[in-house]
């Protein structure tokens, strides 16, 4: 194998390591995609309000899932890489669970996408995992 099969090989097995693993579910428990949103509320010249949240609750999340999700307020920190400093803010939470992780993962791009150009945001935090559930 030449010079480049051997690094696609290797990028292949590591790109694989990466790929969560279904859990074994037990019935009637099956195996899903748990998300985790962290939608920042600080945007330039003030804070996005409860009224703005709940219009994009309303036009962009609730349509695009139907089934449901839990939205939860929560503090979030993080440290800016220009003056180091711990900053806090408020956060919107979002969890859904989907039996289809390709499809949310995809419709969760879409709102993010969204979310950030509306509130000019730099980024929105997204944790996926594998899960069993009972819908």
């Amino acid at each position: 194998m030449g010079r480049i099969g051997c690094i696609a090989v290797c990028v292949a097995l590591a790109l694989a390591a990466c790929v969560p693993q279904a859990p074994p579910c037990t019935p009637p428990a099956v195996a899903a995609a748990g998300f985790e949103v962290y939608f920042g509320r600080d945007k330039p010249g003030g804070e996005v309000t409860e009224a703005e949240w709940q219009g994009f609750m309303d036009e962009i999340l609730s349509p695009r899932f139907p089934d449901g999700l839990t939205v939860l307020d929560a503090k979030g920190l993080w440290r800016d890489p220009r003056s180091g400093k711990t900053l806090g803010e408020r956060t919107k939470l979002v969890l859904i669970t989907a039996p289809d992780p390709a499809a949310a993962r995809r419709v969760i791009e879409a709102a993010v996408a969204d979310y950030r150009q509306r509130f000019d945001q730099h980024t929105v935090l997204r944790v996926e995992r594998p899960v069993c559930a009972i819908f």
